[in-house]
C-alpha cells in the first residue's frame, strides 16, 4: 500500500468533499497518510483528522511563514500537541526566504526551538526549505539534526545537497515536481540518492503531478509520482511503493 508522507487535508480546498475523499483512500491503494501541521490552527485540525481516521497520522509544527504567531505560551501548547499518541513528527518547520515576512531572524529562532522540541519529544522533523539552502543546512548541522532524523520535504535543491542530507541520515521527500518537464533537478536527485532514502508525498492540495498539473492535488495522484521514480530508477512500480512504504514506517516509527 502507498504511504502518503505529506498532505494538508485540513486545507479549505477540501471543505466540500473531505470525508468522501478520505474515505475512498484505502480502496484506492493509499494505506497511510500523514497530515502535516503548518500553523497552530492546522496542527489542531491535523490531530482531529488523525483521531477520526485510523489510517491518518499527524505532524505538529509551525511553518516558517507562520512563525510570527509563536510565543512562549503557544510554544508550550505546541509541545503538548507533540506528545499526542498519533503525532508522529514535528513539522513542517524550517526556513522560507521567498517572502520577506516574517524576518529571517524570527524564522531562525523558531526553527531552532522546534528542532530542539523534536529532540526532546524524540520525534523526527519535517523540514520545509525554500530559497534558504545554506542557512537551512548550516542550522541543521549546528543543531546536530542527524541525531533527530526526518525528511527534507518537497526537495528543491541540487543533487549534491540531497547527498549531503542523506549522509546526515535524512530522507528526501519526492512529489509531483518529479513528473514536470521542467523538473530536471529533482529527477537528478532521484537518480543519485539511494531508494532507501526516498519518501512519496503530494503536499496536497498543491503541486499536482502531470497529467493533472494545475488541478487540486490529492494522494490519489501518488501513482504518477511512483511511476516516474520507477522509470528513473529502472525498477518496478510495485517495488517503489513497497520500499517507500518501508522507509516511511521506519522514519515515522509506525
Amino acid at each position: 500500500m502507498i504511504f502518503e508522507t505529506h498532505a494538508h487535508y485540513d486545507d479549505e480546498a477540501f471543505d466540500d468533499d473531505r470525508d468522501t475523499l478520505l474515505s475512498s483512500m484505502q480502496a484506492n491503494g493509499i494505506g497511510l497518510i500523514v497530515n502535516v501541521g503548518a500553523s497552530l490552527k492546522s496542527t489542531t485540525a491535523s490531530i482531529r483528522l488523525a483521531e477520526k481516521y485510523p489510517f491518518v497520522y499527524a505532524a505538529a509544527g509551525v511553518h516558517p511563514n507562520e512563525t510570527a504567531e509563536l510565543n512562549e505560551d503557544s510554544f508550550a501548547w505546541l509541545r503538548e500537541q507533540c506528545l499526542h499518541k498519533k503525532v508522529v513528527a514535528v513539522g513542517e518547520i524550517g526556513l522560507d526566504y521567498y517572502w520577506d515576512e516574517p524576518s529571517h531572524e524570527i524564522q531562525k529562532l523558531w526553527f531552532a526551538r522546534q528542532l530542539e522540541l523534536a529532540r526532546e519529544v524524540q520525534k523526527p522533523v519535517i523540514i520545509h526549505s525554500r530559497d534558504a539552502a545554506k542557512d537551512t543546512f548550516d542550522m541543521m548541522t549546528a543543531h546536530n539534526a542527524g541525531e533527530i532524523g526526518g525528511v527534507i520535504h518537497c526537495f528543491s535543491y541540487s543533487a549534491e545537497m540531497a547527498q549531503e542530507y542523506v549522509k546526515m541520515g535524512f530522507y528526501i521527500g519526492v512529489g509531483g515536481v518529479v513528473t514536470f518537464k521542467n523538473g530536471k533537478k529533482l529527477k537528478e536527485v532521484v537518480e543519485v540518492i539511494p531508494m532507501e532514502r526516498i519518501l512519496l508525498e503530494t503536499d496536497s492540495p498543491y503541486l499536482s503531478p502531470e497529467p493533472n498539473r494545475g488541478k487540486r492535488n490529492s494522494s490519489l495522484n501518488i501513482p504518477y509520482i511512483a511511476q516516474k521514480i520507477a522509470e528513473i530508477k529502472g525498477m518496478s512500480y510495485d517495488e517503489v511503493v513497497s520500499v517507500t512504504e518501508e522507509n516511511a514506517r521506519r522514519m515515522y516509527h509506525i
